[in-house]
């Protein structure tokens, strides 16, 4: 019994390599279908939030939809209704309103 623990603990020479691959698939694969594509997604926002301009009907991620009247620095003067004005942060647009 002894001897067969003395064989299996015994060093097989790149043991820890063989014990980490599994670790790095792993990691490659969340990488490939996870932290890249939502990387992109993030990039596509940035561009799309630069292009807006005066006019265009935009989508907050509190669900509020309004046409830009004004572009600040780092927020928006959006109309909500025809009344109602509201300033937001740009980084609150999570995209246009679909037609």
């Amino acid at each position: 019994m002894m001897n067969n623990l003395l064989l299996f603990f015994q060093d097989s020479g790149g043991g820890l390599l063989w014990a980490l691959l599994p670790f790095v698939f792993i990691f490659l694969i969340f990488y490939f279908l996870v932290i890249l594509p939502q990387k992109r997604q993030r990039q596509q926002l940035q561009e799309m939030i630069t292009q807006l301009k005066i006019n265009d009907e935009v989508v907050t991620n509190g669900g509020v939809i309004g046409k830009i009247k004004e572009i600040k620095e780092t927020s928006f003067i959006i109309q909500s209704a025809e009344k109602s004005f509201l300033e937001i942060g740009k980084s609150a647009v999570v995209g246009r309103k679909a037609e």
